[in-house]
């Protein structure tokens, strides 16, 4: 059996459809979700559970896409700092956000493709559904001279410092043992309801910077 028949499970198929039914009706105001993240989180517990059998399957893309997010999140790492370096001398203080985001096309390279694919991928990429996923693929990278977390270089903001650096919670440790993985993998596969199927196969991605000037108030001595 490969990947793209344990992802056409008819329950799984039935799943998906009452996702892309529930993403596209009405949705109150006030809405608080629930139910709709219980539908996410069932989903990616029930692909999970039937391609983590077969790792070896997955292990290719496992290392392509963990390569090119990294290199996704070093292009936005120094963009931010040349954004904060432009801005800093204003005389304010000012401080750069910058988050990055899977693509919002549904991946090309995915082994299921079909005309409800891209709704699919949209409930999944909303942060009313998939919650953990407002900041993107990781916690955002936040510079000022203020901010009391500050990453030293980009090894440290991609968690490579941290020990040990494996990031392989979930997976298969010896097969996993020298992929070097980042925190940006751990955190969707691990903290957001993405299956790994979902985003192991992305190659694209896009970044937003977010620049904030605040000025300080002098107060009378």
């Amino acid at each position: 059996m490969n990947i793209k028949e344990i992802l056409q499970d008819c329950a799984l198929q039935e799943l998906e459809k009452q996702i892309i039914i529930a993403y596209d009706g009405p949705i109150s105001k006030n809405h608080d979700y629930t139910d709709e993240r219980c539908l996410l989180e069932a989903r990616k517990n029930i692909i999970n559970h039937r391609v983590l059998q077969h790792q070896d399957l997955l292990l290719p893309d496992i290392i392509a896409f963990n390569d090119a997010i990294r290199e996704a999140l070093r292009e936005m790492f120094d963009k931010a700092h040349a954004v904060y370096e432009a801005n800093k001398g204003f005389g304010e203080d000012v401080e750069v956000e910058a988050c990055c985001y899977l693509s919002n096309d549904y991946p090309a390279l995915h082994p299921v493709q079909g005309e409800d694919r891209q709704n699919l991928w949209d409930a999944l990429q909303d942060s009313g559904w998939n919650q953990l996923y407002d900041s993107g693929v990781s916690f955002p990278l936040k510079l000022t001279g203020n901010y009391d977390r500050v990453f030293n270089d980009f090894d440290d903001f991609i968690g490579m410092k941290c020990p040990p650096p494996k990031w392989n919670e979930g997976l298969d440790q010896e097969l996993t043992k020298d992929l070097h993985l980042i925190q940006a993998f751990h955190n969707l596969f691990d903290h957001t309801d993405f299956a790994i199927t979902d985003f192991i196969y992305c190659r694209e991605f896009y970044y937003e910077i977010k620049v904030e000037f605040r000025n300080e108030i002098q107060r009378p001595t």
